[in-house]
């Protein structure tokens, strides 16, 4: 299911929403359904709450593959940031997030998932200008044209 939201800022073109998860909801799949339910062409966003068994990940340039985090159990979420392009005009995702653990400790690194625990409040701005992604040869990533 979608994120609970509703648009907060409505000026130039570009609007703002905030965006509430619930408890269990996962936030990779809920932003992107939202940006595909909105047709979101571009835009940023933040978010803070908290999460559990979240997965981050770190890309490792000489194998060009992304090394699995897992997260298990609660986390806070310290930062969570990123944007929407696109890609093949479908709506992608670049989240990177910083997760506080019970210790005091924390992780860091792009978020592949994480279920909401008890919430998590996003800021998503959308852009009026349509962004795009193209894979670029030497990473293998898509990474963003302008």
């Amino acid at each position: 299911p979608l994120p609970r939201h509703t648009v907060v800022q409505d000026q130039g073109g570009a609007q703002t929403y905030l965006l509430v998860f619930d408890k269990g909801q996962e936030v990779m799949g809920g932003l992107l359904a939202f940006a595909k339910e909105e047709r979101l062409t571009g835009g940023s966003l933040s978010a803070i709450g908290a999460v559990s068994d979240a997965a981050l990940a770190f890309f490792d340039r000489k194998t060009r593959e992304y090394k699995r985090n897992p997260i298990p159990g609660q986390a806070e979420v310290g930062a969570l940031t990123g944007n929407i392009a696109l890609v093949d005009g479908e709506p992608f995702l670049h989240l990177h997030a910083v997760l506080g653990l019970p210790d005091g400790s924390a992780r860091a690194g792009h978020l592949l998932e994480a279920h909401v625990w008890p919430t998590l409040e996003v800021v998503l701005t959308a852009w009026s200008k349509r962004v795009q992604r193209s894979r670029d040869e030497e990473t293998g990533l898509e990474l963003l044209d302008l």
